[in-house]
């Protein structure tokens, strides 16, 4: 099965959302700023055929073809259409560089079945440490590093004069968080953070667009995952027996409900004293979502 092609939702003056629906693994959203016969992307996609739509949508907005690409964090569902932007300079955070490096093509390995194309890892040429800003024609672009969240590295992309915001996976939009490879409490400031911003118009990694409620929903979803954790670890079960105990509640209504057991190994470890961030066994982590789904998780890129 292959999901709905992506589609423009212009979301700013100068701004659209590239959204691919419904947002599940693999099924990433991106940004096109596209001001003054300049434009730039914020993100990319999993496979060729998908990178080529996003790169023909960018260029139904304006003929220049994007010429920066930021990555928000390494994941290939974000990164690995890059190649299909050979005019632009793709800006990352160092850290993003790395591992961009270091993990090549592995996510697609977790679904061979996926046709990925002629896919070619491209990382980031230009990094930055802290605060980088871009000016594409009128718009000013600030990328913000927001350290340990849903990776080590995030950055978000904040349009202070449109008010419109670009989370990367740091949040999601009705899909589940995804952070084992990052920090629950780290995610926690991270949210409070981007709350402070202001933002009216809040484009996620996955989902919908949405405004400032993404934040609010994702910030009761860490709360709660951290008291299961607190629970789980006084009652002396494992990550997978809390998330099969859980019941859901309202979160029930979110996409890939299997990455709550990843997330409880994280929350597990940072309440027993590990540094966020601290190497995880990612391998591991996925075997055990599969067996809490019943089956492979859904990958429709």
């Amino acid at each position: 099965m292959t999901a709905a092609p992506g589609r423009l939702e212009e979301v700013a003056e100068h701004v659209h959302a590239y959204i691919q629906p419904d947002g599940g693994w693999c099924l990433n959203n991106a940004g096109v700023i596209a001001a003054g016969g300049e434009s730039a992307l914020v993100d990319t996609a999993a496979t060729e055929r998908r990178a080529r739509a996003l790169r023909a949508a960018a260029l139904s907005v304006t003929p220049a073809a994007p010429r920066v690409v930021v990555n928000t964090h390494s994941h290939g569902d974000h990164t690995f259409g890059n190649f299909v932007f050979p005019e632009a300079v793709v800006v990352g955070h160092s850290g993003t560089r790395r591992e961009i490096e270091r993990d090549g093509l592995h996510l697609t390995g977790l679904w061979p079945e996926v046709c990925w194309g002629d896919i070619a890892v491209t990382p980031p040429t230009v990094t930055y440490e802290d605060r980088l800003t871009l000016h594409i024609g009128t718009v000013r672009a600030e990328l913000m590093n927001m350290g340990a969240a849903h990776t080590v590295n995030d950055t978000v992309v904040w349009l202070p004069e449109q008010r419109v915001l670009f989370t990367g996976d740091l949040v999601m939009s009705g899909v589940t968080p995804f952070f084992p490879m990052g920090s629950l409490e780290g995610s926690l400031a991270a949210v409070r953070t981007l709350r402070a911003l202001g933002a009216r118009t809040i484009v996620a990694g996955h989902g919908p667009v949405g405004g400032p409620e993404i934040l609010d929903d994702a910030e009761k979803y860490l709360l709660w995952v951290r008291s299961l954790a607190e629970a789980g670890i006084a009652a002396g079960c494992t990550p997978l027996e809390t998330a099969r105990e859980s019941g859901y509640g309202q979160w029930d209504r979110l996409l890939d409900p299997e990455r709550l057991v990843p997330n409880l190994h994280r929350a597990y470890a940072e309440l027993q004293g590990a540094a966020p961030g601290a190497p995880v066994d990612m391998g591991a982590l996925f075997q055990e979502m599969v067996d809490f789904r019943g089956g492979l998780p859904s990958c429709h890129a």
